[in-house]
């Protein structure tokens, strides 16, 4: 009898796609289990630095975090003042949270953007040299970041001449001319691998589709803005959300194209934040979770998007 009952259920799972296999193995009991502790121990340091930013400064140097739980004793937003506001040293980082919001959103958006169209081109468009062109971006992810600092450096600091012509003149490194470097270099970095990922994605959609678009006399840029992006929405967002968080947490870049005091972001001062003997160590943690109480937020509010946008291509049948 059991043999029996038990039939239908194994031939339903060897006839079930890749996709519904999947979804069977990540909805189990095991797997939300794991999900959980993985939650848990993922959600521990951010609770500590939370609970140490809004400790006293003696609390913080005489005691750990998890204390608090034990004697909770006051509760102060002085930390918070003191870093966003304060002119002494280790405060007034409202100007520099400013900057980072200021570089991030063209440094989000821009990249995005072109990325998206290439990988149109790319995916639908034929043209001479396409594949190989493909291969080249592809070959750029393989290119360390550190080893384009300097020549791009370079290029913003002299100009860029080419053949006697000058295809991009030379820039002050201060003031607005700094983040729009800023923003050009993030942007530069982030279009191999959103153009990589986005292909992908592209390349997916029906090819009836576009067919029944173009027989009804849809022209590219329509067929774009009509009926890929509607579709590939989950795949925008989700490389949106990797290039904000690469972007917001981004130090590197930031020190070296906008290294001025009125255009420096919040991580290119977080380090300096202690000073050089450490005694303002007990004013990090707040500085840090304004740090990352932004980019937790933006997850947040686009976290369907991001898994669908992962999933995407995967679930077929």
């Amino acid at each position: 009898m059991s043999t029996d009952t038990q039939a239908p259920e194994k031939v339903a799972r060897i006839g079930e796609s890749s996709g519904e296999r999947l979804r069977r193995v990540l909805s189990s009991r095991v797997a939300s289990l794991v999900a959980l502790v993985i939650a848990v121990l993922w959600t521990i340091p951010t609770a500590g630095l939370f609970i140490s930013s809004l400790r006293p400064d003696d609390d913080i140097r005489t005691s750990g975090w998890w204390n608090f739980f034990a004697d909770p004793g006051s509760i102060s937003l002085y930390n918070y003042n003191y870093v966003l506001y304060s002119d002494s040293q280790g405060g007034g980082l409202i100007r520099n949270l400013i900057n980072t919001i200021v570089i991030t959103i063209p440094g989000v958006l821009v990249p995005v953007a072109f990325a998206a169209l290439a990988a149109y081109a790319l995916s639908w468009i034929n043209f001479k040299g396409r594949n190989l062109l493909y291969v080249g971006i592809f070959a750029l992810q393989v290119v360390p970041l550190q080893m384009a600092l300097i020549p791009l450096l370079s290029i913003f600091s002299r100009g860029l001449h080419i053949g006697g012509v000058t295809v991009m003149p030379a820039w002050e490194l201060d003031g607005v001319n700094t983040i729009v470097q800023v923003w050009i270099a993030h942007s530069i970095f982030g279009l191999p691998l959103a153009i990589f990922l986005l292909h992908n994605f592209m390349r997916e959609l029906p090819s009836d589709v576009m067919e029944a678009a173009r027989i009804d006399g849809a022209s590219h840029s329509q067929i774009f803005r009509k009926v890929v992006l509607p579709l590939v929405t989950p795949a925008l967002a989700s490389i949106a959300i990797f290039q904000f968080l690469w972007v917001w947490n981004d130090f590197l870049v930031g020190r070296t194209f906008a290294p001025g005091e009125a255009t420096r972001p919040l991580t290119a001062v977080l380090g300096d934040m202690a000073g050089t003997w450490g005694f303002g160590w007990t004013r990090l943690p707040a500085a840090a979770f304004i740090a990352i109480i932004v980019p937790l937020v933006v997850f947040l509010l686009l976290q369907r998007y991001f898994v669908r946008g992962l999933l995407a291509g995967s679930v077929k049948g």
